[in-house]
């Protein structure tokens, strides 16, 4: 079976050689030392400043949407995955969906102004498949209007955008650590933030409100994150860089296999440097994407279609905005396989079920 992806796992050994500290400290969670360190680590690894790990990717934008104090309006992306609404209307806000790009399928941003009404508190953009949103425009529309950016980088660890992380943009950014992304602690995700104050809030957010044993600063949840997943993120760190490279080797041999076809990538921008997150193209018609699809499963390969549908055809929202664009994309985009372990023969199996279904 060829799956879409698939988890990077380390040597176990060196796992294991974090999990025997973790027995003899017997300290398994709450604000150890190995997620402390896990935190340096990744301060320096992705060149911010600071950083707090928490449970998983969506908790991380409810926290950020809690730390900005949002309520109203949230402008954002149709196209996502649902973590990106949910999390929206689980911290009692209204997501107002603008259409995207159709060349590198980020929230448009030439149709955000139109979107803002005196109810508008934020936009929430997501860096989708990795790649930057039009971080400039948007921020620049965000304060001519007083409006805060949170920036969805579930996708995007490790990406750079004109030299800097691009977990430095926004007021918060958020990222994933679940298994299937490129670094991953297993479960978990992170916030990010230059604002002493924000990150202050989440801090107390993340640990039920805790300022000390018996105080409370404020609401909070059970955002924290374990002993046993920060050791996974701290052993995975050190293979992050391999494991990037080599999923730019297999995104290269993508490219030219499948050159040449009636197909489409999402755009990358020059001054970007990627991630290779995910392998997506995007076909003709929908119909051909199904003949694609069902071929593949025949071969026991299986790809995905993220994201479909769009997030805008939700059937728990208060009102929908129909995106045209983002349905068009949806329709016709396919993520295809791809992980660390993927070998060459298994991706040119993959194209030449396209080649045969296109031509």
């Amino acid at each position: 079976m060829i799956p879409v992806t698939k988890p990077f796992l380390p040597p176990l050994q060196e796992y294991q050689s974090y999990v025997e500290d973790i027995w003899k400290r017997n300290w398994l969670t709450n604000d150890g030392p190995l997620v402390n360190a896990l935190e340096k680590n990744l301060c320096e690894k992705l060149k911010v400043n600071q950083l707090l790990f928490v449970t998983n990717g969506t908790i991380a934008i409810q926290l950020a949407i809690r730390a900005l104090n949002l309520t109203g309006k949230i402008i954002t992306t149709p196209f996502s995955y649902v973590a990106t609404t949910s999390s929206i209307i689980w911290e009692n806000c209204e997501p107002i969906f603008v259409d995207i790009d159709p060349e590198n399928c980020n929230l448009d941003p030439t149709k955000i102004e139109a979107a803002i009404t005196s109810d508008t508190t934020a936009i929430l953009a997501t860096h989708v498949y990795g790649i930057p949103c039009a971080v400039e425009q948007i921020e620049s529309i965000a304060k001519k209007y007083g409006l805060k950016v949170i920036y969805d980088g579930a996708h995007a660890f490790g990406v750079q955008y004109k030299g800097q992380s691009i977990f430095n943009c926004g007021d918060i950014s958020t990222c994933s650590f679940h298994a299937t992304k490129l670094f991953h602690t297993i479960e978990g995700g992170a916030v990010f933030t230059n604002d002493p104050e924000y990150l202050k809030r989440m801090k107390y957010h993340r640990n039920f409100g805790h300022d000390g044993f018996d105080k409370f600063a404020m609401l909070g949840i059970n955002g924290k994150n374990s002993e046993f997943h920060a050791a996974m993120g701290l052993v995975n760190l050190k293979y992050a860089d391999q494991i990037l490279e080599k999923r730019k080797t297999l995104c290269t041999a993508y490219d030219q296999r499948l050159s040449g076809l009636k197909i489409s990538r999402p755009v990358i921008p020059a001054d970007c440097t990627y991630n290779y997150a995910y392998y997506p193209v995007i076909f003709d018609s929908e119909e051909i994407l199904l003949k694609v699809m069902k071929t593949m499963n025949e071969q026991d390969i299986y790809p995905r279609r993220y994201f479909y549908p769009t997030l805008d055809s939700l059937s728990y929202l208060k009102s929908t905005q129909h995106c045209p664009i983002a349905a068009s994309i949806a329709s016709r985009i396919l993520c295809l396989p791809l992980f660390d372990a993927l070998e060459l023969s298994e991706i040119d199996q993959v194209c030449s079920v396209i080649k045969k279904e296109i031509n």
